[in-house]
């Protein structure tokens, strides 16, 4: 009689300690979510925020490090005029722009 009481107890344990394992992974999990995935996806809303209120006249920093003013926009791109040259006019995809400083803020 006290082997089976043994085997019980250790078999109740091992339930316990799965349950356990699982708490860990879930709260793991959890914390992953809110310290890398979450913060990455407000920022992925923020840029796709500031591409569509781009309009022409405002001033960009390319992720090249290019200042710029946007010319003409399109679907997917975006004409910039670099420096004080006017023929330096340049088509680039939307996504290449990393910072826009509207036209009439300062």
């Amino acid at each position: 009689m006290g082997i089976l009481l043994t085997e019980e107890a250790a078999a109740a344990g091992g339930a316990a300690s799965m349950i356990g394992i699982v708490a860990l992974y879930v709260v793991m999990f959890g914390a992953l979510y809110f310290f890398m995935m979450r913060p990455q996806k407000k920022e992925q809303k923020r840029v796709a925020e500031m591409i569509s209120n781009l309009e022409t006249g405002d001033c960009v920093l390319t992720t090249s490090g290019f200042y710029g003013i946007v010319i003409d926009i399109s679907d997917d791109t975006v004409i910039v005029e670099f420096g004080n040259n006017k023929n330096c006019r340049i088509p680039m995809e939307k996504s290449a722009i990393s910072r826009v400083e509207k036209a009439n803020e300062n």
